[in-house]
């Protein structure tokens, strides 16, 4: 790839003609037209923060160096950024006084209100710029690896820079606009923000089944996303049908894997709720996000839901009463091995070789304390399971 050192080009130009949705937060031209600010493959403008943007203006007035910024040429008038996004657009928003930065005193001020050096100072501060020339697999690996300033590329910002095309397109202007009436639904089970593409990602993982490069490449210049929109409102409506109530560990959990799972299986909403809330309710219950994926699966395995255990205290306690019961019977310490027809029948067992266990089990409804707890040895503990 060719790469040409550019020292001509001041914040003055690159603001010439600057355009800026603030309602898609995109920086999309600069330098009266000619570039293209944010192209299909770039990440959205994700410094709007009150803190990064304003660090790149501070950083200008101070004479700190902003790094290097690359540009693709497209063609003999035209460009795209490709690194530097995020700076050029939060210097077009602050000079088009899209927010404000504070002044010695604290005080707020946008760029036509501070004095006219600053000003100045800011318009004429010179750009260190790589214009770069290459083919089209050259450009996305370089894309893909740099990282000069600011937040690294998470993985499916990545994917769509080397997937760019009418699919992603497609992708982003439902999954990735804030404006889409659908994302507060969607953020009851999806953790993440739109800007930063994780309601995309999981999206495609959903349809892909976890293999998102090789869906994104097959469908890189499909001109439409019926596939993906239908598969991800399927899990939502599935999601929102079984469960009724809506709790925030459900948000970030493999909803796509359970619906693959599950969805085929009959539920009762009504039975489901009370159930959810008996769980949450349960003092023994460690583990809320197992709750879901364990009524699914039929309450059968508690491992989900991370029951509190017998603590030392109580195990002790427990084995020091049943041991000396055993012995003044002549009987085994394990209940179990003391009803039984082989040579165990006697034998006391050492704490060490014995777990505890619900005589009534947890799961109906025994409580995890000393008057439901008996030690059995390890043996027999593992034999009983949940009976």
């Amino acid at each position: 790839m060719k790469t040409t050192l550019r020292t001509d080009i001041t914040v003055r130009d690159i603001c010439e003609g600057f355009i800026y949705n603030e309602l898609e937060g995109k920086g999309l031209f600069g330098l009266s037209g000619k570039l293209t600010i944010q192209p299909e493959y770039q990440r959205n403008y994700i410094y709007a923060d009150g803190k990064k943007d304003v660090a790149v203006i501070d950083s200008i007035l101070e004479g700190y160096p902003l790094g290097l910024i690359y540009f693709v040429k497209v063609s003999k008038d035209k460009f795209e950024v490709l690194d530097g996004q995020q700076r050029i657009t939060s210097i077009g928003r602050y000079v088009t006084n899209k927010f404000a930065i504070k002044d010695d005193n604290g005080m707020e001020q946008y760029f036509d209100g501070i004095a006219a050096d600053k000003r100045k100072k800011i318009l004429e501060t010179k750009l260190l710029i790589y214009e770069c020339e290459g083919e089209e697999f050259e450009i996305k690996e370089w894309f893909r690896t740099i990282n000069i300033v600011g937040v690294p590329l998470n993985s499916q910002e990545v994917n769509n820079a080397v997937f760019s095309g009418p699919f992603v397109t497609l992708c982003k202007e439902e999954f990735s606009n804030s404006q889409n009436a659908n994302i507060q639904k969607w953020s009851a089970y999806i953790k993440g923000t739109v800007n930063r593409q994780e309601y995309l990602e999981r999206a495609l993982e959903w349809v892909s089944k976890v293999n998102i490069v090789d869906y994104m490449s097959r469908h890189r210049y499909g001109d439409n996303i019926d596939e993906l929109k239908t598969y991800f409102k399927s899990v939502i409506d599935w999601v929102s049908t079984v469960f009724t109530d809506v709790e925030k560990e459900m948000c970030g959990l493999k909803w796509g894997q359970l619906y693959e799972t599950h969805h085929k299986k009959a539920y009762a909403p009504k039975k489901v709720s009370e159930e959810v809330q008996k769980l949450y309710g349960d003092p023994y219950v460690k583990n809320r996000k197992g709750v879901f994926e364990y009524i699914l699966g039929g309450s059968k395995d508690k491992k989900l839901l991370d029951v509190r255990v017998f603590d030392e205290a109580t195990k002790k306690s427990v084995y020091a009463t049943q041991t000396k019961k055993a012995e003044s019977n002549g009987k085994s310490n394990c209940p179990l091995c003391a009803v039984g027809p082989d040579a165990n029948k006697n034998k006391i067992w050492k704490l060490a070789d014995m777990d505890a266990d619900h005589v009534t089990a947890w799961s109906k409804g025994g409580a995890t304390d000393a008057k439901n707890c008996q030690m059995l040895c390890k043996t027999h503990n593992r034999a009983k399971g949940n009976r």
